[in-house]
């Protein structure tokens, strides 16, 4: 199962320019009933949504239809932070606090122990979580 971070999901939506080659391909290849986003993803794409309302009420609607169209995809398989996950997600700001937005993703892909799937790697170092980075596909080893 898959936690994809908003990086990912935002690189997925339809009409985005310059799309990576790779993403798309990584996300083809997956069962789309074990794709799942957080509600911290939603947060932030609504949240930019909002952001670019503000300043373009037309690119702004847009976002806005293509993020309620992704609730309803996802319906079933957006995860919320839970107090199970505040748990695992408290030890990850000692002793070098880390994103609170991060921490919340990372903290609910551990909870369901699914891959989180990220273009940050960096952000999420050192934390107990299996991490795929769709940028760089891992090329098959020779046998």
């Amino acid at each position: 199962m898959h936690l994809l971070d908003t990086n990912v999901i935002s690189e997925l939506r339809p009409g985005k320019r310059d799309q990576s080659l790779a993403v798309r391909a990584w996300a083809a290849a997956q069962d789309f009933d074990t794709l799942y986003l957080s509600t911290v993803a939603v947060l932030e794409l609504r949240a930019g949504m909002e952001r670019k309302a503000r300043t373009d009420a037309a690119q702004g609607a847009m976002l806005k239809a293509w993020i309620d169209a992704l609730e309803r995809q996802f319906d079933g398989r957006i995860l919320p932070f839970t107090l199970r996950g505040a748990r695992i997600c408290a030890p990850l700001h000692v002793p070098d606090p880390m994103s609170w937005r991060d921490s919340l993703i990372a903290a609910t892909a551990m909870e369901h122990s699914f891959n989180l799937i990220t273009r940050n790697v960096g952000d999420f170092e050192g934390i107990d979580v299996q991490l795929i980075n769709p940028w760089t596909p891992v090329e098959p080893k020779d046998i």
